[in-house]
């Protein structure tokens, strides 16, 4: 998928099991910006960080007009654990069979502890109302990463 394609019908309808037991699609979400984040594991110092720092800016997303979920291969429980825990006020979507992992092609061979294994590559997307791909971040820093998505937010809907 690349900058300024239209998400595929197949994508836009992929159930999504969030946090909390409700589930949704990505086409529910239209008319709304989306920034879709992908992280490899709930709990984790990275991703934790990830999560807070979102968090701690949704009022700005919302305010955008934007709805913010985090997505992840973990289970719905594991995901209503860390969101308990963290008090995140945004879904996050369990992909345990990564539908949507593959449709964003974050899924990568990694290295861990000297054995290859096969992961979520930390990614953001953000796409507009319309179902258009508007930036993509690959390989991202924790530090900072949020903010510059709220501020590419911001920046796209000036235009």
């Amino acid at each position: 998928m690349n900058i300024g394609d239209t998400l595929d019908r197949t994508t836009l309808e992929l159930p999504l099991a969030l946090s909390g037991g409700a589930t949704t699609t990505l086409a529910a979400q239209a008319g709304h910006w989306l920034v879709l984040y992908f992280y490899p594991k709930d709990s984790t110092p990275g991703c934790t960080t990830e999560g807070i720092d979102f968090n701690a800016l949704l009022p700005q997303f919302k305010r955008a007009g934007a709805v913010v979920f985090g997505v992840s291969r973990d289970s719905v429980r594991s995901h209503d654990n860390f969101c308990a825990k963290q008090g995140f006020g945004f879904p996050l979507v369990s992909d345990a069979d990564e539908a949507l992992c593959t449709a964003f092609d974050v899924i990568r061979m990694k290295n861990m502890y000297g054995k290859q294994v096969r992961g979520i590559e930390r990614s953001t997307f953000l796409v507009s109302p319309d179902g258009t791909l508007v930036q993509a971040w690959r390989k991202v820093k924790v530090a900072g990463h949020a903010q510059a998505v709220l501020d590419a937010l911001k920046a796209a809907r000036s235009k």
